[in-house]
């Protein structure tokens, strides 16, 4: 016997269906709007509403909403109602187009529009077109980099990886070790001008290099600790003085997990020697051009950030010492990172991620 309340039956004309599958097909669409198409046409082929919500991965209430939307209202349901104020003056059309143009095309003497130059090719305002691409969380002027791992055993680094940083073992301690190279010891040419009130502190332009140190460091994931060191080079004999560093402060009784990635310097014949007559140490590399998984490289971040980039330094021995301060300062109240995404969940974000790359047209 069926439970719960019975669903109007969704049927779709051949205008409609078209209509939908070109929102869906179009390789930039807005997301929300291709999501809605999506539910209705899966709702139209006799889906339950839990099927639907469990393949495109929401909650069924979603499904519910958008299919009752359809119903109702049809193709126009799937667009946001208008909110309250005065009445709209640029109907559908007119931001459809502007939509489109943005994700579709580049005017002729730039890499990508602004307000002003979309407002001009469309007739339009440039507030209003600044209001469009806001609704629709549109920036042209931004752009950030990406790039997928090509590694034959992704799939089984990511798992390992992420199965210690939820599960760790027992009796062990599961480090994260990466080095931070070539940090230069960078001095302005001229005095720093302090912050006023009503005036930003303000530094020279330009600036004198002094040398350069490099910063070996090993996170502990559980208590959020770091071992560090300072070296003048990045070679792996100053590896194997970091490993012996972290030799000896970990308890002898504890097995030592360590999370690295595939530079050079973690492979060469002597730190294979070294770990070989050490068996409580045990590799676990991450995936190639996926240093995103390696939690050390987010306290790199902290370290530049709050010690590094406006930092002055005349010498490296200045730049080492301010390094093993905030060093210092830290692990006097660690605090770990919480890693919350599963190895399922990270393997189908990329998933969907090379499913939109690959469907991208280009």
């Amino acid at each position: 016997m069926a439970r719960g309340r019975p669903k109007a039956e969704l049927v779709l004309s051949p205008e409609e269906r078209e209509e939908l599958e070109r929102w869906v097909r179009r390789p930039k669409s807005a997301q929300a709007l291709a999501l809605r198409a999506r539910i209705v046409l899966l709702a139209a082929e006799g889906q339950s509403n839990l099927a639907v919500a469990d393949r495109l991965d929401i909650k069924p209430q979603t499904v519910g909403k958008w299919r009752r939307r359809f119903v109702s209202l049809r193709g126009a349901g799937l667009l946001d109602e208008p909110r309250p104020g005065a009445p709209r003056t640029v109907q559908d059309e007119v931001v459809e187009r502007v939509v489109v143009k943005t994700l579709e095309s580049t005017p002729k003497d730039a890499t990508h529009w602004s307000t002003r130059a979309m407002a001009e090719a469309c007739g339009l305002s440039q507030s209003t077109v600044s209001r469009i691409w806001r609704a629709f969380g549109l920036q042209p002027h931004r752009s950030e980099t990406f790039k997928l791992s090509k590694d034959p055993l992704f799939v089984e680094k990511v798992r390992d990886i992420v199965g210690l940083y939820l599960d760790p073992p027992q009796r062990a301690l599961v480090l994260s070790v990466d080095e931070k190279s070539q940090i230069q010891a960078l001095d302005r040419t001229q005095p720093l001008l302090p912050m006023r009130p009503g005036q930003a502190e303000r530094r020279t332009h330009d600036y004198m290099r002094h040398g350069t140190t490099s910063l070996f460091a090993a996170l502990n994931v559980a208590s959020g600790q770091v071992i560090g060191r300072c070296q003048a080079r990045h070679r792996s004999r100053e590896f194997v003085k970091f490993l012996n560093t972290i030799e000896a402060q970990v308890p002898g009784d504890l097995d030592i997990h360590l999370i690295m990635d595939n530079y050079g310097t973690h492979k060469t014949p002597a730190v294979q020697r070294w770990l070989t007559k050490r068996p409580r140490f045990h590799v676990h590399f991450t995936p190639t051009s996926a240093s995103w998984i390696n939690q050390v490289e987010r306290w790199f971040a902290l370290l530049t950030q709050k010690q590094i980039k406006r930092g002055s330094h005349r010498s490296t021995k200045a730049l080492r010492d301010a390094i093993t301060g905030y060093l210092a300062t830290y692990n006097a109240n660690p605090r770990p990172f919480s890693w919350t995404k599963t190895a399922d969940q990270i393997l189908l974000s990329v998933a969907r991620f090379c499913m939109r790359t690959s469907d991208s047209g280009h």
